[in-house]
């Protein structure tokens, strides 16, 4: 007998399985799970968003901080705000960029800061303090090295220059280029 009532036991719960199939099949409780999601959504987001990058030797190359970060499914990009991203040298204060906003690509190795874009360096021994003002910079952190094809000013006191176009690497040797309609005003000694 108890042989036989263990098969009831596989039988109710075959009919139990059954009916609540027929139940969401009869309520369209299975439709909830195929809600559309619009094509160009956030997948995740964080508040106060910050990466580093170290070197061979486990020294700082480079550090990303945002006050927002939003990643989009559809196409990978990480749109920032605020964005700051800094390059080290060994024996020189930190390059220092910051913009509005900007957008990381989907694999890390492009990050374009968006409308105004401001570059720092401070003074230090031997290094004179450096201010660069431009828009819409091209940044691959990987490399350490920026571009863009807008008009660029570089101030180190009492110093100045502009141009069309820059290019400019962050690591050691420090190279930096404006391409077109260069002029400037330079202290004599």
């Amino acid at each position: 007998m108890t042989r036989l009532n263990g098969h009831y036991n596989y039988l109710y719960l075959l009919i139990i399985a059954v009916m609540s199939w027929w139940l969401v099949k009869l309520t369209g409780s299975d439709e909830l799970g195929r809600i559309a999601v619009p094509a160009h959504s956030p997948d995740y987001f964080s508040k106060g968003y910050t990466k580093w990058e170290m070197s061979e030797l486990g020294r700082p190359k480079s550090k990303l901080i945002a006050d927002d970060m939003v990643h989009y499914s559809d196409d990978n990009i990480t749109h920032l705000v605020n964005p700051v991203m800094y390059f080290y040298n060994e024996e020189a204060p930190p390059w220092i960029i910051k913009s509005a906003t900007g957008d990381l690509s989907a694999d890390g190795k492009d990050l374009l800061l968006n409308g105004k874009v401001y570059v720092d360096r401070a003074a230090a021994e031997g290094v004179r303090e450096l201010k660069i003002y431009t828009f819409d910079l091209k940044v691959k952190p990987e490399i350490s090295y920026a571009e863009t094809d807008a008009w660029a000013e570089l101030i180190s006191l009492p110093s100045w220059t502009t141009g069309v176009g820059m290019k400019i690497t962050f690591a050691e040797p420090i190279r930096l280029e404006l391409l077109s309609n260069v002029k400037g005003n330079y202290e004599t000694k």
